[in-house]
């Protein structure tokens, strides 16, 4: 049995039919209505998967696809031409340039962290910390990037950037870091952290590499200057210091984390 969420038909008449408790469509829906002619224009048919949908969507309410919904099309099973194409031996410079855009954000905070003189690893911890973010899943991103990077970089500089995620909700005034006004703004003044980021915060902030990771944070709070524009090649000898590039490229070297990166490579594949 395949699963996955079908594409809308095209038109306001299709979105009110899958969508019958809105008189009118939605942004939302007019959005997956666009996606859905873009997507008819393909050779092959792109089903989105269930993590991509939910919430939108019920996941135990997905529908079930058969062949016959197919419009005697093929499924996607390699690039999508509507995505930058990746080189056959990624790095992760390609990834940055095709993947990761836009990634001011990252650059700035790592920018700071080398202005202010600290250490290379804390540099690129910041360099790299929202990468999940901005490139793979929002949800627990600190994890998930530190995950991604585990075989290639320092455990140190992995275990700060999976810390940084739980950290950021705790002040620290040994280094000046404040719980950020933003968060209020986002989560509203009422909002409390999940027991488990709690638990973890218990963990690490007694451990030794504590600081790294406490340094990202503290980095990332003052990394949002629309004005400020580092660039990737400022850190080209960090990178290669401190980054395990393998021959193989991102992706196909067999690492514990080689499917994460062919995921983003290819994430409207089918299977």
């Amino acid at each position: 049995m395949l699963y996955g969420r079908p594409m809308p038909p095209s038109g306001d008449a299709g979105l009110t039919q899958d969508y019958p408790g809105s008189a009118k469509p939605t942004l939302s829906d007019r959005a997956d209505a666009l996606e859905h002619r873009m997507s008819e224009e393909l050779d092959r048919l792109v089903v989105k998967s269930v993590l991509f949908t939910s919430g939108d969507v019920d996941p135990s309410r997905a529908a079930a696809l058969s062949p016959s919904s197919f419009a005697g099309r093929k499924l996607l099973m390699g690039d999508d031409p509507r995505l930058l194409r990746m080189p056959e031996a990624p790095t992760l410079f390609d990834f940055f340039e095709r993947r990761f855009n836009p990634a001011n954000h990252l650059l700035q905070s790592a920018a700071i962290a080398m202005k202010a003189g600290h250490d290379e690893k804390v540099i690129l911890a910041c360099l790299l910390h929202d990468i999940a973010n901005i490139g793979f899943i929002r949800s627990d991103h600190g994890y998930w990037g530190a995950q991604l990077l585990e075989p290639y970089v320092d455990e140190e500089v992995s275990w700060a950037i999976r810390a940084h995620q739980v950290l950021r909700f705790f002040p620290d005034e040994s280094v000046g870091y404040a719980y950020p006004e933003m968060y209020v703004q986002f989560f509203g003044e009422d909002f409390e952290p999940e027991p488990y980021i709690h638990a973890a915060y218990e963990k690490m902030r007694n451990h030794r590499w504590y600081m790294t990771a406490r340094l990202i944070t503290l980095n990332d709070i003052y990394a949002f200057d629309p004005k400020a524009a580092p660039k990737l090649e400022d850190f080209t000898d960090i990178i290669g210091r401190h980054f395990k590039q393998p021959a193989e490229g991102l992706g196909f070297d067999d690492s514990p984390a080689a499917h994460m990166w062919r995921t983003m490579i290819w994430p409207t594949k089918f299977l």
